[in-house]
């Protein structure tokens, strides 16, 4: 069997599993012990992998399997996976494995909760695995939709508002995203042929330029939704807000990097020439993104809304890395990807901890927590240096290698734009160490919080989780680095030629 398939299977045992337990420790406890299995499973992929590569296999995707599904519209489920899926899959299965004890006071309708929760991890990973257009969309979607309840039910504030508002958005940047896979569909096959959705076939196709200059907007933007791009992102400060911390850290941990994933796998991959004519537009928005989430972040007192608007900010800066379309900046936007995915899992994961002690997310509420709770306070003063670019953590390794590769165009255009994006690190490490200060630091503020205690043992678990993987990336990039280099370079000359 494909191993690749148990990706799949192990999420949907752990449903069934859920399914049939009754109170709420054994919930808990099949949840646990389902995505410990994944994770568990994602390093035995991981060295399978290699083990691939060690033996001299240079197949541009491994583990392929390919089952057809729809006949008449040529439709098959094919999966297989290059380094950069590869790395997708270990950042899913670390945030969903602290997303699972993140959660682990959940008391209402407990088993309803972790199903959606594992439903929308299993649409990541079968997303990440896909090589067939249509499947990849179905997975996407699949992801997408459980955000509704997740919010609808077991939200906090405005949650009907933020989960309709999320929705919509989510689901207006799906119909982009039909209209431009349709239209590469169409137009996979300009020489005669048959039709069809494989991404590795589309891949050496030459699609028409008006095509591709017709549909690379709808692609783009389609996925850049989800990436909340600018002006698309309204939907995420709203959404992550009123989301449970689990469902945060998932969707801006996780959920937010296939907008990413998808622009550059789907929309510049398979439409290159598009890509080059309308990258300035692109670079324009992306460039806005990164400084007006940062200025957003400033102005915010709800804890939520801060992490929130930062996403956008780090999210814009991996859509503008890889617009630039060179190795080292492309480099750059995937491990900010996984960078950013860590750390802001472990932001909402110390949020939701802090708000389950104080009762509150306004920081001009907070003060002195760093003498009640000094776990906890420590974790999230690394998560803040992490996002603010500390050496020595993932933050650094990413933020740099983009801003290297960004500046090796040396047109005036491509320079300025730099410059804008590099702007935002000042900007971060204002928001940051004003938080820091305000929240950790000084006098307590409340004689309540006296009372507090530190963090319990699953919370430890989430947390240390996150903080390893952020160390690891921070102090030896090289291995991810080489992990996604042959896909990358093979893409970025498609790009390129």
């Amino acid at each position: 069997m494909n191993p690749l398939l148990i990706l799949l299977i192990i999420p949907l045992l752990t449903i069934v599993g859920i399914a049939f337990v009754k109170d709420l420790t054994k919930v808990r406890l099949v949840s646990a012990i389902g995505m410990s299995g994944q994770l568990i499973f994602s390093f035995i992929l991981l060295y399978l992998f290699y083990q691939q590569r060690n033996t001299g296999n240079t197949d541009d995707m491994l583990f392929v399997s390919t089952t057809m599904w729809y006949e008449a519209f040529n439709i098959q489920l094919k999966f297989g996976i290059d380094g950069i899926s590869m790395a997708m899959i270990m950042l899913t299965s670390i945030v969903t494995f602290a997303g699972i004890f993140a959660s682990w006071q959940v008391e209402h309708l407990p088993k309803e909760f972790f199903i959606s929760l594992i439903i929308l991890a299993g649409g990541v990973f079968g997303f990440f695995i896909s090589l067939d257009l249509f499947t990849m969309f179905l997975f996407y979607e699949m992801a997408v939709i459980p955000m509704y309840l997740l919010i609808g039910l077991w939200g906090s504030g405005p949650k009907e508002y933020s989960a309709m508002k999320l929705t919509l958005m989510l689901m207006g940047g799906s119909a982009l995203l039909m209209v431009g896979l349709l239209g590469i569909y169409f137009n996979s096959a300009p020489d005669g042929g048959r039709l069809t959705y494989d991404l590795t076939e589309i891949a050496k196709v030459n699609i028409p330029l008006a095509a591709q200059l017709f549909f690379f907007p709808f692609t783009f933007i389609g996925f850049g939704v989800l990436g909340a791009m600018f002006p698309f992102h309204t939907w995420s400060p709203d959404g992550h807000a009123s989301a449970p911390t689990a469902v945060s850290m998932l969707h801006a941990g996780v959920l937010m990097k296939l907008g990413g994933y998808g622009c550059f796998r789907v929309a510049m991959y398979l439409l290159p020439e598009a890509a080059h004519e309308l990258a300035w537009i692109f670079i324009t928005l992306t460039s806005i993104s990164v400084v007006y989430g940062a200025f957003g972040a400033i102005w915010q007192k709800d804890l939520k809304y801060i992490n929130a608007y930062s996403s956008v900010s780090h999210c814009g800066l991996v859509l503008f890395a890889l617009l630039m379309m060179n190795e080292t900046a492309t480099t750059g936007a995937i491990l900010q990807m996984i960078s950013h995915g860590l750390m802001t899992a472990l932001f909402f994961a110390l949020i939701g901890m802090i708000y389950g002690r104080t009762h509150t997310r306004m920081i001009n509420e907070m003060g002195g927590l760093m003498k009640v709770i000094p776990f906890l306070s420590v974790i999230y003063v690394i998560a803040g240096l992490a996002s603010l670019g500390l050496p020595g953590l993932s933050g650094f390794v990413a933020e740099m290698t983009i801003f290297v590769g960004a500046f090796q165009h040396t047109d005036m255009f491509h320079r300025m734009a730099t410059i804008v994006a590099i702007s935002s690190i000042v900007i971060t490490a204002v928001y940051i160490l004003r938080v820091v200060g305000t929240l950790l630091l000084g006098p307590i503020t409340n004689n309540h919080y006296l009372d507090l205690k530190d963090a319990q043992w699953f919370e430890k678990i989430s947390g240390v989780t996150l903080v390893i993987a952020i160390a690891i990336i921070g102090l030896t990039p090289f291995w991810l680095s080489d992990l996604i280099r042959e896909p990358l370079a093979q893409m970025i000359q498609t790009l390129t030629n």
